[in-house]
């Protein structure tokens, strides 16, 4: 094999394996949903609703504006305390006060 075949395929193999790199954690992304009222307080994703600014600004656990990725279909099965459910949307319910 030639040198400059050689050299062809390393950079083939180390653009596949930066192409892998970066479309990985989209793909990853893409079987994820927004779920509304299950982060704890300072554990919810970015864009969380009025009164925090971004991740980790939730300011009380099931907070009903701040949301968490969750894996798909799961929202809205989830478990928490007090009867409390998961929400696809906003909700109303344990908003900081102030």
């Amino acid at each position: 094999m030639s040198h400059s075949m050689k050299t062809l395929a390393v950079a083939g193999s180390l653009a596949a394996a930066l192409s892998a790199h970066f479309v990985t954690p989209a793909a990853a992304q893409d079987d994820k949903e927004k779920c509304f009222g299950v982060a704890l307080a300072g554990k919810n994703d970015c864009a969380a609703g009025p009164g925090t600014t971004c991740a980790g600004t939730s300011k009380v656990d099931y907070q009903g504006n701040a949301w968490t990725l969750v894996p798909a279909g799961t929202c809205e099965t989830m478990e928490l305390p007090d009867g409390r459910m998961g929400s696809l949307e906003a909700l109303d319910r344990d908003l900081p006060q102030g």
